[in-house]
């Protein structure tokens, strides 16, 4: 089970919403490059990355910490990348930045089309989050619900190529809740690649009931506030993640 620290970057600082909401921010720290490189140092051995004001205003917004982030990791972390990512060229652009993987969510909903073309150009490089509500899956930060069944756009995605599914459930995420297993399972039971869980982890005990569940194809999980607000040792969770992995 691949644990995986999030960088939210708004207004170049690293920070944390409750439920997406951008009037409801805590920031973190104001150096993202020193808070990648303290990840990595933990033991992460991927990042992931998302430009808050991209993903409001359609477009890259802290590209320039994004680059600094990824030379200070180096080669040796991939760092995934989400957040007004809509079009081919700013796809092309970030990977020649060096991110690994580009994280397509509102867009790919949206104009599945656009979706299509970029798993055909840059294959084994796109990953689709889908943030859903009650199974139906939510755009635009969150704050359009659509009508769209969570499991039926992930068999569909799967079908253009992409690498894994990035699963939230936007009632949890922010709020130390505890991860949705029994939803994110569902989903993963459904699909053949990759599905890395998100919102809602809060404790030890959140890793090790994912762990449980990695042989349904839940490979990975995203940690969020329960790192920066000391919840969770990363270090330890990856420890006994390994373990449980292992075992």
């Amino acid at each position: 089970m691949l644990l995986i620290p999030a960088i939210d970057l708004k207004d170049g600082k690293c920070v944390r919403l409750r439920q997406g909401d951008l009037s409801d921010v805590t920031v973190f720290s104001e150096d993202p490059v020193s808070m990648a490189r303290h990840w990595v140092a933990q033991g992460a051995r991927r990042l992931h990355l998302v430009d808050l004001n991209g993903a409001r205003s359609g477009r890259p917004v802290n590209e320039t910490v994004i680059r600094r982030i990824v030379t200070a990791v180096g080669e040796d972390v991939p760092v995934q990348l989400g957040g007004g990512i809509r079009d081919l060229d700013t796809i092309e652009r970030y990977i020649d930045d060096g991110i690994a993987y580009v994280v397509i969510g509102t867009a790919a909903v949206k104009s599945p089309g656009f979706l299509q073309d970029a798993c055909s150009a840059f294959g084994g490089h796109v990953i689709v989050s889908l943030d859903a509500r009650d199974g139906k899956v939510a755009t635009d930060g969150w704050s359009k619900l659509t009508g769209h069944d969570v499991v039926d756009l992930a068999k569909k995605f799967e079908d253009y190529g992409v690498e894994a599914i990035l699963y939230t459930d936007i009632g949890r995420d922010g709020m130390m809740t505890g991860v949705n297993i029994e939803a994110t399972v569902e989903l993963a039971r459904a699909v053949k690649i990759p599905v890395i869980a998100s919102g809602g982890v809060s404790g030890m005990a959140d890793i090790e009931r994912l762990c449980a569940v990695e042989p349904d194809g839940v490979e990975a999980a995203i940690l969020g506030r329960s790192l920066y607000e000391g919840a969770i040792d990363f270090k330890a969770a990856q420890s006994r993640a390994d373990e449980l992995s292992s075992g």
